[in-house]
């Protein structure tokens, strides 16, 4: 039996080919670009004989494979005796004098495997290739040549191929054997919980009709496997290849492993990986990727392809551990080891930026790749801030004056364009207006300046401060963020004592992120907290053909007594209300057993009603949340919350923080949450222009800037108690304005049943 197996000609000569160092890989990533502008100005240099962006597709017949290989040739130049010539243009920002005609073994392969097709197509006996590197700035070029028979192209290629198959093979084994397990698993459990069907065949049914959903899926209910179940059910049905899971907590990464791990002990066959942060997973004290200081870093890409086949051949759930102990058995980097098993993975659980992120996203993912993917967005509400966060940028004048006195002797070029942008920076100091909704494209134009000289001494000096790699990344963030610059943006600069900073600020983030997710075959956005529907739908970048579906609690609402004590949490107020609020506290802890969490709005006012109550009450014990936890001491508070125990714990923590969300103290080790204030953000200049701007564009502003992302905190929080159906306890509201409608029209239904404490 003879398999077919269709890849792209540059995703397969880069699976072989991989060349040079982690080093050299910042080389080739920040230097190497896509350069669609510089690719149009060489080819329109072309004459009207000549061909550009030609689509080529063969197939490869290797042992009982068959390859289908395609991919579009840059150019194909035509003499006036007929003869062509391949032309590969790639763009750079170093010097071209930099570039030799070996340095990129990778793009002779793309240019062999478009002649070979080629010279196959039009029965040619021989073929020119040419290499065109092109410096961005500059526009000077520099070109390569080969003269190449049909021979020596089959063989080149046919090699390439065979280096090839060896994964290609197992991976259609493991393909065949994943189908079938898929097509045969059953649901997990012995039963649904209520909705928790209806949510699985929501997803299903998303993914079968090509949609993206809202799913609003109350506490409780099981979310990440009815969202990952319907998954691989597709998977097995042929209607996709792979799944993320996107998610910005670690604890919620962790139960999609759990799922994953459930769905493998009940027959599914997935390999499945998760991509930590480089500076979680790195192995060394300081995360310097450079062979002077990595073991793993050097020759990183000469023993790759080995690490890889290792894994795939071996293990199934490829966690941080696992992964970490095949990176150390081949001495390669963890992280950029997990990037690899990424593109190879069936389902792949990281955080949001792998995909919605310009700056950071796993760019080597391709269309029909991507047609074949579905997204799994967990606590979709996070991805609005985040996306926020991901599109904007900001650049901090004292950076840049340091940097022009560092290198005034070493290199000069580099010196004066930061200086160029620290004076540019000083004089913007003296305007009055610190907010525009227009694009500064001066100092624009100076940070691309300041990276091209930086670029050049970062690749010249790896071993170059801290401070002008970082000023590096920054600018090179600025200028990606500019050119997604639009109304939607606003640019605010901040005076800070003898610094100034200057940010382009992303206001609404809805249109960024349907552009990156475009192209994939569906996206889930769930959450227990997804209220109200529309503003999450609107600022996720939603349309009106996408799907909403909202799924209430499966457990009684009576078994969460709910309380409002109605007294102001405002910060003029808290003085006041300090002492009752700890009363109310004391006396509702000593009438119910078991342990509680307080939440509070800010790290201050926690601090300050904890120092009150450990006066007023001494005898109970406490844990607090502090600023910076380190996962094992996350994992030490969570485990202080332990069942039947005469001695009952107050946990304090902060709304919104690492508490607030994706926490499971079931049953006895949880009795009851109470929540001070109604979370609203800090009022401050970034929320304000929030504000301002949906107030400018006919929505409700205060509510888009501070109610909604604060009663989302109050939600979630209040979400910690009801986990399961033998858990029951009480849910205290601590402030006057959860009895506005404005606040209940955001209530569950199971708070809907609250009674007012007088």
């Amino acid at each position: 039996m003879t398999y077919r197996f269709k890849i792209s000609i540059r995703t397969l000569v880069e699976y072989v080919l991989r060349s040079g160092s982690i080093e050299s890989g910042f080389r080739t990533a920040t230097t190497l670009t896509d350069g669609t502008k510089a690719h149009q100005k060489i080819q329109k240099t072309y004459k009207e004989t000549d061909q550009k962006e030609v689509y080529v597709i063969t197939e490869i017949p290797y042992e009982d494979l068959t390859f289908v290989v395609d991919g579009r040739c840059d150019g194909l130049l035509f003499n006036e005796n007929g003869q062509v010539t391949v032309d590969e243009i790639k763009s750079t920002r170093n010097p071209v004098e930099w570039i030799s005609e070996d340095t990129y073994p990778v793009h002779w392969a793309q240019a062999i495997f478009y002649a070979f097709i080629y010279a196959k197509d039009h029965d040619l006996a021989e073929i020119t290739i040419q290499l065109t590197y092109v410096q961005v700035n500059t526009e000077q070029q520099v070109k390569f040549k080969r003269e190449m028979n049909f021979q020596e192209l089959k063989t080149y290629v046919n090699n390439i191929v065979g280096q090839y198959a060896v994964y290609a093979k197992m991976k259609l084994q493991h393909v065949e054997r994943r189908d079938v397990y898929a097509r045969e698993l059953l649901f997990p459990f012995e039963s649904y919980r209520d909705g928790q069907r209806k949510l699985a065949a929501s997803v299903y049914k998303t993914i079968f009709d090509k949609k993206d959903i809202f799913a609003s899926a109350s506490t409780g209910i099981g979310k990440t496997v009815s969202t990952i179940f319907p998954a691989v059910k597709a998977i097995g049905e042929g209607h996709l290849q792979r799944m993320f899971y996107l998610t910005a907590k670690t604890i919620t990464r962790t139960a999609a492993e759990e799922a994953f791990r459930l769905l493998e002990e009940k027959g599914s066959d997935l390999k499945v990986v998760t991509i930590t942060a480089k500076d979680k997973i790195c192995f060394q004290e300081e995360v310097k990727c450079s062979k002077e200081h990595c073991i793993f870093a050097e020759g990183f890409y000469d023993r790759i392809n080995e690490a890889v086949l290792d894994i795939y051949a071996n293990e199934t759930l490829m966690s941080r551990q696992v992964i970490e102990t095949y990176a150390r058995k081949h001495r390669v980097c963890p992280f950029e080891f997990s990037l690899e098993l990424a593109y190879i993975a069936d389902a792949v659980i990281c955080d949001y930026n792998y995909i919605f992120d310009p700056k950071v996203s796993l760019k080597r993912l391709f269309e029909e790749q991507k047609k074949e993917t579905v997204l799994l967005v967990d606590e979709a509400h996070n991805l609005v801030d985040r996306a926020r966060e991901m599109y904007s940028a900001d650049l901090y004048k004292s950076a840049f004056l340091q940097l022009s006195r560092t290198f005034k002797k070493r290199n000069e070029s580099l010196a004066k364009s930061a200086k160029a942008i620290n004076n540019y920076l000083l004089s913007l100091k003296k305007q009055e207006n610190l907010i525009s909704k227009d694009l500064d494209d001066e100092l624009v134009a100076l940070t691309e300046t300041f990276s091209m000289h930086a670029e050049t001494e970062l690749v010249q000096h790896m071993d170059t401060d801290s401070l002008l790699l970082d000023t590096y990344f920054a600018t090179q963030s600025f200028v990606k963020i500019a050119k997604l610059y639009d109304e939607r943006f606003v640019t605010y600069m901040e005076i800070l004592k003898s610094d100034v900073r200057l940010k382009l600020f992303c206001l609404d983030p809805s249109y960024l992120i349907n552009k990156m997710g475009k192209g994939y075959r569906s996206k889930i956005f769930f959450s227990a907290t997804l209220t109200p529907a529309d503003y999450y739908k609107t600022l996720l970048g939603g349309t009106e053909k996408d799907y909403v579906t909202a799924i209430p609690s499966p457990f009684d609402r009576e078994k969460a007594e709910v309380i409002i004590l109605p007294m102001s949490t405002r910060y003029r107020d808290r003085e006041r209300t300090m002492t009752p609020i700890v009363q109310f506290v004391e006396n509702l802890i000593t009438k119910q057993s078991g342990n509680f969490l307080v939440f509070f709005p800010s790290y201050h006012y926690m601090e300050a009603v904890h120092d009150a109550f450990q006066q007023f009450a001494p005898h109970v014990k406490t844990i607090v949340q502090t600023v910076g936890m380190s996962e094992t001491d996350r994992e030490e508070f969570l485990a202080a919350f332990m069942p039947d125990t005469e001695e009952k714990l107050i946990g304090f923590a902060v709304l919104g923080g690492i508490f607030s969300e994706g926490v499971d103290l079931k049953g006895e080790r949880l009795q009851g949450v109470i929540i001070v204030g109604v979370g609203l953000p800090q009022i401050g200049l970034e929320r304000d222009i929030i504000k301002d701007y949906f107030n400018s564009i006919g929505r409700n502003g205060y509510d888009y800037a501070y109610v909604f992302p604060g009663m989302n905190k109050v939600l979630q929080a209040g979400g910690r108690l009801i986990r399961s159906e033998s858990d029951q306890g009480t849910i205290a509201l601590i402030d006057d304005r959860f009895l506005q409608r404005k606040y209940q029209a955001l209530f569950p239904f199971e708070w809907q049943h609250f009674r007012i404490e007088r």
